[in-house]
């Protein structure tokens, strides 16, 4: 079994999707409806924008968002028995598998990045990755941290690397206290947000309210979705499911591990980077891993190359 995954923010590079759109005439016009939606083009930013520009959490999430799922469009669904995404992904993912429409996926994206880059600056907050801690000892660093405020784990990316977010002190005390628990590496990130967490509550209710706008309609390929680590078809799971998603851990590994134990041999990262690969990689020893992120390798698979 096959199943395709997306990226989420952080993957984002200068010049992203520009040869899709100047090779492909489907994923042009793609990229030129998103821009008609948003009143701006978003393509110029991914195009011709600095890294400074494209850091932006409104424009990350909808850069990546774009690229991914041109991407996907052109490679079609054939063959294709599962979808997941990690974080932002999630988005592609369920628009890839039909559940949520191109132009509303463009909307909720847009909405949610600007959320989210509202809620960094309303509730400061940041987040750092842990690197080679044993699960077990991440409960004791998260309680001794949270003395000093909110922290959580923020995404379960692999084992032995793990994402925490929260309040600026609490994070930068995990941090501190990380290597005396046994981790190899803790290092605080540059970000916007302390995404994931608790500090997402304000960006939450009114990402709730714009999905009540929102059609959703049950998954045609399942969608194995970041807050149960469990494939999903149903609309009305995937809604709940997308508003706990701000402030829940992405449970990535856990999510990686259930496709596996559902069949799922082959994962294909369509959109830019390669970070979703490295991951599954230390994931799942057996899993076959490639990616799709140029018009060159799109054209390939499409044996247009």
């Amino acid at each position: 079994m096959k199943a395709f995954v997306f990226p989420g923010q952080g993957s984002q590079y200068c010049g992203m999707g520009r040869d899709l759109y100047e090779r492909f005439p489907e994923a042009k016009a793609l990229m030129d409806q998103a821009n008609s939606i948003l009143g701006f083009s978003i393509t110029d930013i991914m195009f011709n924008g600095s890294e400074e520009d494209l850091k932006q959490t409104r424009y990350t999430q909808l850069a990546i968002f774009l690229h991914s799922y041109a991407a996907a469009t052109l490679l079609g669904r054939d063959g294709v028995s599962m979808a997941a995404g990690h974080s932002l992904g999630e988005y592609t993912a369920l628009c890839f598998a039909g559940a949520i429409s191109f132009d509303d996926a463009v909307r909720l994206v847009a909405k949610r990045g600007e959320l989210m880059q509202n809620a960094g600056q309303q509730n400061p907050g940041t987040m750092a990755a842990i690197i080679g801690m044993a699960d077990e000892a991440l409960d004791s660093l998260l309680q001794e941290a949270g003395a000093c405020g909110i922290v959580q784990a923020a995404n379960f990316n692999s084992p032995g690397q793990i994402v925490i977010s929260g309040d600026i002190d609490a994070v930068r005390k995990a941090v501190e206290l990380a290597p005396s628990k046994g981790a190899r590496m803790a290092k605080e990130l540059v970000v916007s947000g302390a995404f994931h967490s608790p500090l997402m509550k304000p960006a939450e209710k009114e990402l709730a309210e714009t999905l009540d706008t929102i059609a959703i309609r049950d998954a045609e390929i399942p969608v194995c979705m970041n807050v149960v680590a469990k494939p999903v078809t149903s609309a009305p799971e995937i809604r709940a499911n997308l508003i706990s998603q701000l402030t829940s851990s992405v449970l990535w590994s856990q999510s990686v591990q259930a496709m596996v134990d559902a069949g799922v041999t082959e994962f294909v990262e369509v959109g830019p980077q390669k970070v979703l690969q490295g991951l599954i990689k230390r994931i799942s020893k057996t899993a076959v891993c490639a990616g799709v992120d140029t018009a060159e390798q799109v054209a390939a698979i499409l044996g247009q190359a």
